[in-house]
């Protein structure tokens, strides 16, 4: 059976993961078929947020270490992610993948990612394996694919300007709806960028899994 990647920036949707999008995804990969398995890269987070009170705390924490919450402990290391041993590659939104992955939450049009995730992508990408970004992920597209290669975040004006400004053709799209490029087979879906409850981010989420199975097959 072919398996997805699944890459995860923290845990929390303000300094890591979206536990509601990484939940979807391996949720619906299942309902699929589809087995995955889920990396990380081992780094200090940008900063710690009390997701109670939003304020930044004076401690610090492992990327790695607190994607581990959301993968019940059975992840590793993104630098053992190897493009040749899965068929896709789904990297959900939260902050943590502007903060984390790449600098995009401070720099915006002029953010650079992670080299090992830049390199992790353009291997599927030349492999021609299909990647799923949600939420606030397509900020990366631009950094790893063709330019005008289709994305979108939703139809936040501010945050498609610096998207665009990086290389991608933004496209807008709503909650429940995806973005899909069919030549470099990049699917997006704007997930929490847009969704007001778990049902209309799940609602994206689940069209972006089943176009991302097709692609597979």
């Amino acid at each position: 059976m072919k398996q997805v990647a699944i890459i995860f920036s923290g845990c929390g949707v303000f300094d890591g993961a979206e536990i509601h999008e990484s939940v979807l995804t391996m949720l619906h990969l299942e309902q699929q078929g589809i087995q995955y398995r889920c990396f990380a890269p081992n780094i200090e987070q940008h900063h710690v947020i009390n997701h109670l009170t939003g304020e930044e705390q004076a401690e610090t924490r492992n990327v790695l270490t607190e994607a581990a919450r959301i993968a019940r402990g059975d992840i590793q290391d993104l630098e053992q992610l190897n493009a040749d041993d899965f068929a896709a590659l789904v990297i959900p939104g939260g902050f943590g993948v502007a903060k984390n992955l790449s600098d995009f939450a401070f720099k915006g049009p002029e953010s650079q990612v992670l080299d090992v995730l830049k390199n992790i992508c353009q291997q599927f990408n030349k492999q021609q394996k299909p990647i799923t970004y949600l939420c606030i992920a397509p900020a990366l597209i631009g950094h790893i694919h063709q330019p005008g290669t289709k994305a979108t975040i939703g139809n936040d004006a501010d945050t498609a300007a610096a998207v665009t400004a990086l290389g991608a053709e933004h496209v807008e799209c709503a909650v429940t709806d995806i973005i899909v490029d069919e030549q470099q087979k990049v699917i997006s879906t704007p997930a929490y960028m847009l969704a007001g409850n778990i049902s209309e981010a799940s609602a994206g989420i689940e069209k972006a899994i089943k176009r991302l199975a097709q692609l597979i097959d």
